[in-house]
């Protein structure tokens, strides 16, 4: 993007203007606003920075927003929708010759009840598969700098899910792209150099997962869903199959949302990693997937973090004197992998 060219307002007033409409209304919404990124190319700064304070209104307020002309091409998605089902329609033993526990980097498959994402509940009622980067081209080359996250994938073979490599990875690499071309506006919408995330996310340590969800059915039990309320450790950029309504998020008030599938679009929500990083003035907010549509639904998160090395210590403009620094430094990695390990622990045993 262009150069920016130099901060809208000193990082005291950015602080100090989130703690004045904190104290004016409590934090809530009844609904996700929708944003369109065609803005992002602008030459002009004043419309970068228009869509950048959308951004930040949605990251501060609700932390969750649909995209619009996110770049993601549709048959991009559709030839990714139909590889995961093609996978997720193979046999268990198949299947299970990939779990997740067997990798030493989270890569992998996860078999239907073999996550407990809130502990409170039995188990989460998906089916998923794990990945990370890739060169599309060569299977297996694996790119430097990623830590203990670093690693090959594991597929499927070729014969048995013809394609499926391919059309994951076309899609991983389109939504890194996306997450990347992010960054920027973030970036901007906390009064910072639109280039200042520019070093800090060369390798960035992104894992996508292809969901199955079964239609929910029969009795209702609260504590067996598709999967259960959380927040995410890194942002995300997520495709949700259309007219399959699932995903909901949980506003101030204590009351769940539903974030319907708006066609064409991509969900964004803010992890706690950026929420780590912004003192909380970006939202984390807890939400979960129930698919009592009668149908199957299929779900692809990206979860996009930071470079391996990078320090998580609050950014510049969201400290002050009236609201300090609330968590101490870490690296993004150690972050991410001890979420991963915590996860992945659980899981295995139960």
């Amino acid at each position: 993007m262009p150069g920016y060219p130099g901060p809208a307002s000193s990082s005291y007033n950015l602080v100090s203007s989130l703690l004045f409409a904190m104290e004016r209304t409590e934090s809530t919404f009844n609904e996700i606003p929708v944003i369109d990124l065609k803005g992002a190319t602008a030459t002009d700064f004043a419309s970068r920075r228009a869509l950048a304070d959308l951004i930040r209104d949605a990251c501060v307020n609700v932390g969750f927003f649909y995209l619009k002309n996110h770049g993601v091409d549709d048959s991009i998605v559709n030839d990714t929708v139909e590889a995961a089902k093609r996978f997720f329609a193979l046999p268990l033993e198949e299947k299970t010759k990939l779990d997740i526990h067997d990798s030493p980097n989270f890569k992998g498959y996860t078999k239907l009840l073999g996550e407990n994402t809130d502990p409170e509940n039995r188990g989460d009622l998906h089916e998923g598969f794990d990945l990370g980067w890739e060169v599309d081209s060569k299977p297996g080359m694996q790119r430097a700098g990623d830590g203990s996250m670093a690693g090959a994938n594991v597929w499927p073979p070729e014969t048995t899910v013809p394609g499926f490599r391919m059309a994951a990875l076309t899609y991983y690499h389109a939504a890194v792209k996306l997450g990347k071309y992010l960054f920027p506006l973030f970036a901007l919408a906390l009064d910072l150099p639109e280039s200042f995330f520019d070093d800090k996310t060369t390798s960035p340590a992104a894992i996508m997962r292809l969901l199955y969800y079964p239609p929910q059915a029969g009795v209702i039990d609260e504590r067996t869903i598709g999967i259960g309320a959380h927040t995410e450790y890194c942002f995300t950029i997520l495709w949700q199959q259309d007219d399959v309504e699932a995903l909901q998020i949980l506003n101030a008030h204590g009351k769940w949302i539903d974030a319907v599938p708006i066609r064409g679009s991509l969900v964004v929500n803010i992890g706690d990693q950026l929420g780590r990083w912004t003192n909380d003035i970006f939202k984390s907010t807890r939400h979960r997937a129930i698919n009592r549509s009668g149908v199957e639904r299929y779900s692809i998160p990206l979860f996009f973090g930071t470079d391996y090395n990078v320090l998580l210590e609050a950014l510049p403009s969201c400290v002050s004197d009236d609201m300090p620094a609330k968590y101490d430094p870490i690296l993004a990695g150690d972050y991410v992998k001890s979420r991963l390990e915590e996860t992945y622990a659980q899981s295995k045993a139960d």
